[in-house]
């Protein structure tokens, strides 16, 4: 089964957004990654094998250099 989600990325003040989407977009399971305004910086699309793979994944995005914080919105319909 594959799961989706959405992982609302901050970053640190000052960084170099284009530097940290092509970053994230270095991660296997990260599929898209948007700057938007709002209260967050960027916007991925995740899709792992499993539910439980969403915490390893979790450990990479917050190893890039600049990402402070993040939220993961899992989807559960289509």
């Amino acid at each position: 089964m594959t799961v989706r989600a959405y992982q609302l990325v901050d970053t640190a003040p000052g960084s170099e957004i284009a530097t940290l989407a092509r970053a994230l977009l270095a991660i296997d399971v990260i599929q898209t990654v948007d700057a938007v305004t709002g209260p967050h910086d960027l916007i991925c699309t995740v899709e792992v094998d499993e539910l439980s793979d969403l915490a390893r994944f979790q450990e990479q995005v917050h190893a890039v250099p600049g990402v402070t914080r993040t939220m993961t919105c899992v989807v559960l319909h289509a």
